[in-house]
Parts: C-alpha cells; sequence; structure tokens
C-alpha cells in the first residue's frame, strides 16, 4: 500500500490535546485571511490558499521574483496564481499528509463532483545527498461526479510588472522571466494548461512547474515516483523528532514548517516567506522577512535542537561562520546568499496584502545597530561544543572564531542600540542586548571549560559577571521588576526571557515581578503586546504572538501551570486551519496579521508544548 492510499490524518485547526487535560479555552474563531499552507524543500516554497490557488511562489529562492504574487494584488488583475478552477465549486478542505510538507487540496461542485489537488515540492535522498530542486509538482485528481476544470497558469515577473513571454513545446509551456526560464511540463493538453480552458476531467491530471529542463519520464510517473520518495523523507525525518507526549500533531507541524524555512543552499534561516503582509489592518508596518536573522535563527535552532533535529544547527553554524570571519562587526540581518546589505525599496506594481501597501523589497534594518545579535551567534552554536551526537563537533578553531563575538559583546553591552524591536527612531541601552552580551560572555565560558581552555573560561567568566553585575544595578526598577532599558520605566515582553536565557532564576522575587508587572501592563483584549509605548510609527495595535508564548512558559517557570495550560489552549486556537501561525494576531478581529509564516511564532509554540507536556513515563 502506498503512502498516499492510507487515509491522513488532518493537521489542521484544533484545540484538543492528546495527553490529560482539561476543557479548552475558548476564542474567536481566526477568519479567513492568512488561511494559507506552505510547501517547499529548502530551495523553494509557496504557499497555497483555501481553494488550491498558489498565490505566493519566489524563484530561484526564498528571496526571489514573485512569479505568483497575487497575494499581494498585483496590478495585472486575474494574474500572479496557479489554481484549479471547479466549476460551480461549493466547498473546500484542506489537510497535510500525516508528518509531511505534502498538501492536499478538496474541491467540492454543486450536484457533489469533487477533486483532489496535491502539491509539493520534491525533496527526498539520491546519490548520496538531499535532492532538492527548484520543483513544484501537482496532481489533479477526479474523486467523484463529472467535474469540470480550468487549469489557470498565470505567472508575473518583475514583482508582477510584466506578463512574461511564452514559447511551447509538445508537451511543455515556457515562461521568459527574469532571469530564469520556468516551464510547465503536464499531460493536460497545452490549450487547457496555457489557455485555462474549461475541460472535463476524467483522469488524473500532473503539473511539473520548475526550471527549464527536459523531463525524461511521463509527468505522471515523475509525480508518482518524487511523492513517494518525498513521503518517505518526511515521514523518516518526523520519526527521529524527539516530541512532548501532550500536543504532538502540533509541534511536529511546527517544526516542519521550521525545516522548511531553512535555505539549504547555505543554510540561513528565514524570518518568514513573505515580504509586506502589515502587522495590522491599515498600517505602514509592511516588513520584508524573506532574509535571516541570527537573532530569530538562534531561536529555531535551538528549538529544533530540543526535538533532536540538530542537522539544522550544524547547517546554520556554516551559514554564521561564513559571516562572522568576514568581518567583527555583524549586523543583525543578512541574505540568504550572505548579502550584508539589504537596500529597501517600494514596488509600486503591487498594491499590498488586502491592497494595504507599500510592499517592500529588502529591509533598512541591515544599517542598525542591534548588540543583541553577538549573544545569539553564540548561544545557536553552543550545543555543537557539547553534542556527542554530532559527527563534527566543535573544537578550539570554532571556539576561537566565536571569541570575537565575545570580544563584540563586551564592548557593547552598555552601549545604546535599536534593540530587538529594531526601533527606527530612538536607541536605548536595552536591557536584552545587555543581557545577550551576557550570554555571549557566559556561554563563551562553558565552552571554553568543556574544552579545558582554562584560562579562556576565567577570562569569560569574569566579563559575564561584570555585566551581569551592571544589569542588575540599572535594569530593575525601584519596584523590584526589571525594565526595558538601563534607567526606564517602561516593560517590554523580553524581559520574559530572562530566566530562560539562565540569566535569572525563575523564583528570583526580581523575575516573579517581573513576569507580574508585564501580564498586567501588556495585556490587550486577553493578548500580549511586545511592549505598549509608540515607536517610530505609533502605538502597537496588534498582538505580537511569540511573546505570548513567552509568557506561557514564563507562567509556568514560575508556578503558575494551570494558567499557563489554559493561555496556551487559547493560543492554539488562534492558528490557521492548518496549524500555522504568522507574526501577529488582532483579538477584535479575531485575525492574523504579519509575514507568514513566521519562525518566531512556530518557536514559540514548540518551546511552550515541550515545557507544558506532560512526561512520556507518566502516561505510557
Amino acid at each position: 500500500m502506498t503512502a498516499m492510499n492510507r487515509k491522513p490524518r488532518s493537521q489542521g485547526h484544533t484545540t484538543q490535546r492528546q495527553g490529560p487535560a482539561g476543557p479548552t479555552a475558548k476564542v474567536p474563531p481566526t477568519r479567513t485571511g492568512l488561511d494559507l499552507g506552505i510547501i517547499g524543500n529548502g530551495t523553494i516554497n509557496a504557499l497555497i490558499d483555501a481553494r488550491g490557488r498558489i498565490v505566493w511562489h519566489c524563484v530561484p529562492a526564498f528571496d526571489g521574483d514573485p512569479v505568483f504574487c497575487s497575494l499581494l494584488q498585483p496590478e495585472r488583475d486575474g494574474a500572479g496564481f496557479f489554481d484549479v478552477a471547479l466549476e460551480n465549486e461549493t466547498a473546500r478542505e484542506q489537510h497535510y499528509v500525516d508528518n509531511s510538507a505534502v498538501l492536499v487540496t478538496t474541491l467540492t461542485a454543486k450536484g457533489g463532483a469533487k477533486v483532489e489537488i496535491t502539491d509539493f515540492a520534491p525533496r527526498y535522498k539520491l546519490h548520496e545527498r538531499t535532492y532538492h530542486p527548484m520543483q513544484i509538482l501537482r496532481r489533479i485528481r477526479p474523486l467523484s461526479g463529472s467535474p469540470r476544470v480550468a487549469l489557470r497558469l498565470k505567472p508575473l515577473t518583475g514583482y508582477g510588472a510584466r506578463v512574461p513571454g511564452s514559447t511551447f513545446g509538445s508537451n511543455h509551456v515556457r515562461y521568459m522571466l527574469d532571469p530564469l526560464v520556468l516551464r510547465a511540463t503536464s499531460d493536460a493538453q497545452l490549450p487547457m494548461l496555457h489557455d485555462g480552458l474549461p475541460f472535463l476531467l476524467d483522469r488524473d491530471v500532473h503539473v511539473v512547474l520548475g526550471t527549464d529542463e527536459t523531463l525524461h519520464e511521463s509527468p505522471r510517473r515523475h509525480f508518482s515516483e518524487a511523492l513517494d520518495a518525498t513521503l518517505a523523507y518526511w515521514h523518516e525525518w518526523s520519526r527521529y523528532l524527539s516530541i512532548p507526549v501532550e500536543w504532538q500533531d502540533v509541534v511536529i507541524r511546527a517544526a516542519i514548517t521550521l525545516k522548511l524555512c531553512q535555505y539549504e543552499g547555505t543554510g540561513a534561516i528565514v524570518a518568514a516567506m513573505t515580504t509586506s503582509i502589515p502587522e495590522a489592518p491599515d498600517t505602514v508596518r509592511t516588513w520584508d522577512y524573506r532574509y535571516c536573522w541570527p537573532r530569530d535563527a538562534a531561536l529555531s535552532v535551538r528549538a529544533l535542537n530540543s526535538l533532536s533535529a540538530t542537522r539544522s544547527m550544524e547547517e546554520y553554524v556554516r551559514y554564521i561562520s561564513n559571516l562572522a570571519v568576514k568581518d567583527d562587526h555583524m549586523a543583525p540581518v543578512y541574505g540568504i546568499h550572505f548579502q550584508d546589505e539589504l537596500p529597501e525599496r517600494h514596488e509600486a506594481t503591487l498594491a499590498g496584502y488586502r491592497g494595504m501597501g507599500p510592499v517592500r523589497v529588502g529591509n533598512e534594518a541591515w544599517k542598525q545597530q542591534q548588540n543583541d545579535i553577538y549573544g545569539s551567534v553564540v548561544l545557536a552554536a553552543t550545543q555543537l561544543f557539547r553534542d556527542q551526537r554530532l559527527v563534527n563537533r566543535g573544537g578550539e578553531l570554532e571556539f576561537r572564531r566565536l571569541e570575537r563575538c565575545g570580544e563584540a559583546a563586551w564592548k557593547l553591552h552598555d552601549k545604546p542600540d535599536a534593540g530587538l524591536w529594531e526601533l527606527r527612531g530612538r536607541e536605548s541601552v536595552h536591557t536584552y542586548s545587555a543581557v545577550m552580551c551576557w550570554v555571549a560572555c557566559d556561554r563563551l565560558a562553558n565552552i571554553a571549560g568543556w574544552l579545558d581552555l582554562g584560562d579562556r573560561a576565567a577570562f569569560w567568566r569574569k566579563r559575564a559577571e561584570r555585566i551581569r553585575a551592571k544589569v542588575l544595578r540599572h535594569a530593575v526598577h525601584q519596584d523590584g521588576h526589571f525594565v526595558e532599558s538601563f534607567g526606564s520605566d517602561e516593560l517590554d515582553a523580553s524581559l520574559l526571557l530572562l530566566a530562560q536565557l539562565r540569566f535569572i532564576d525563575a523564583d528570583d522575587p526580581r523575575y516573579v515581578k517581573t513576569v507580574d508587572a508585564v501580564g498586567q501592563h501588556l495585556m490587550r483584549d486577553g493578548f500580549l503586546l511586545r511592549y505598549a509605548q509608540p515607536d517610530d510609527f505609533g502605538a502597537p495595535d496588534t498582538s505580537f504572538l511569540v511573546c505570548n508564548f513567552w509568557y506561557v512558559e514564563a507562567l509556568a517557570a514560575i508556578g503558575r501551570r494551570e494558567e499557563a495550560r489554559e493561555f496556551f489552549e487559547k493560543l492554539l486556537a488562534v492558528r490557521n486551519p492548518l496549524g500555522l501561525l504568522s507574526e501577529d494576531y488582532d483579538p477584535k478581529r479575531g485575525e492574523l496579521w504579519g509575514n507568514f509564516p513566521q519562525t518566531y511564532s512556530m518557536v514559540g509554540l514548540i518551546n511552550a508544548a515541550r515545557g507544558l507536556s506532560a512526561a512520556w513515563d507518566d502516561v505510557v
């Protein structure tokens, strides 16, 4: 029996636990909008809406030109997507094939005619390496009745500016993009594929969409073999995850999503797959997240490490090592191909998500000073020196490279910066940045001890102690809780991480008071803001989702576990129907906002689930 003949488990919108649990929390259902699924393979990705329409797909890599860009409303109406239009469609449903990145969409028409669309990007072992081409495979299968469909393949190029020229072969069509050629090969007749002519779907139709290379076998055979191999890859990858006993499907889906956000070519982990989905309705807070923030990537690596998916760490450390040897100064964000300058521009040919622009390409954050970056790099690499499962463990050479980050952290630990929230209009000595500088020195001391470099261990330990003393002197309010920057009265959600980073014990009264203060002052409509004070663009309107997961972990750490579990269930209820999260949530509208899928949010979900779950020994 093939993998596709098994009845798949739905991995969608649910608040049910898989272990001992009480009643789930009630929240307004998430509305339509970012009801998107993601497929990918480490080279490319695509976002597919609930009707099976590919609405976002960049080539030749994550940060490339979106050949399908209807998510951001191109000015050329009726283009920028690839869909299967079922005549008289009345219903749709969607799920992932269990523990994989293979997405299945089922469309039903009036009268009961039904069509199934299966989408994936090939990823499997071939010739002792991982095969992950710039390719999307799509099968359209009749399930019942006499469905009439139209295949509408409508690519654009130049960020939606132009309809590409096309040429034809016997069973393929080629689209002249900038700067490459996209080929669609199919066993459907070309007028149906290129012109979108409606036809009776009386057999399976397959489409292979990718680079301009001749397919040396039938599309049906290529699809079938690649599907079996790709499912086998994902099932094997998921099998070795060290998952919690509760919320297993939730964690597996989040882990697969994080894996899809790592660019195989260099090891970079992007913050999200999209650009310019606003943080809130009608705001200019629209940013391009298709790049690697070492801070975000470090958290992704640590989350995957906690699930025993350590290969991502090794690949990311390779990426960050390429950056670290270039210069003593590190930027807050880099391109996936090691670009250290990401000039920002607006693309006028795209109106934006729901028409809310501007649409930005590039990110001006590369110019900012964000002092936490050095601690993030060291933190991401620390397990490399301790985990005996790894074939290539860190040694003295790798340690000496990391010391450059420590030197920078020491110099900058009490200097003003833009902070992790990337404020564009002001700088302060942010508590989180100073603590992450402490992390750099503290973890270097640990690594030096593991490597029996006694003098270096003492050297970095002394520096760590001096930074910690300074933070405790300048970042604790007279009321006994931490504040967001030295000498400030303000709070921000990053303070919830101080115990997780081991800067302070969870039972320390200063941390307990901080958790209480953050919950009291930053909660709006039942969800947490990242900060409440106005910034360069006014006061924040939506809840920053990862901060809510930090709050869950903090509640559990200070002993309020039942409250933490209830809050966690409320957060699970705002995931989209496929179990994915964006960056922000509007509790008043019940809508997800911000770039998608957001690695930060998926990391927070994984960490919170692991921290709250019952132990395996308690239930099996």
